[in-house]
């Protein structure tokens, strides 16, 4: 089952991550603003992936002396997806 999010980030350049998951696979991930490049590489690297092991891998990335980054933020876009798929499912 599919599940597209909208969430807006908090303590980045990027405003907005739009996520669709389908199960527990990414399907697409679409950043508004940010660095266009290293977003839009963000996006292509983490679609297709699992979305555990995505989470895993980018929560807690930090960006200069801030204490989050767009990767962070993808994490918990990810997070709320799921969440609120298996509520969908419950």
């Amino acid at each position: 089952m599919k599940k597209t999010v909208n969430y807006m980030t908090k303590g980045t350049c990027s405003r907005e991550i739009r996520v669709t998951i389908d199960g527990d696979i990414i399907e697409k991930v679409e950043f508004v603003g940010g660095c266009n490049g290293n977003t839009k590489g963000i996006a292509k690297l983490v679609e297709g992936q699992n979305i555990d092991d995505t989470i895993r891998r980018v929560r807690g990335v930090t960006c200069g002396m801030k204490s989050t980054s767009c990767p962070d933020q993808l994490a918990l876009a990810l997070e709320k997806a799921k969440a609120e798929l298996e509520k969908e499912n419950a």
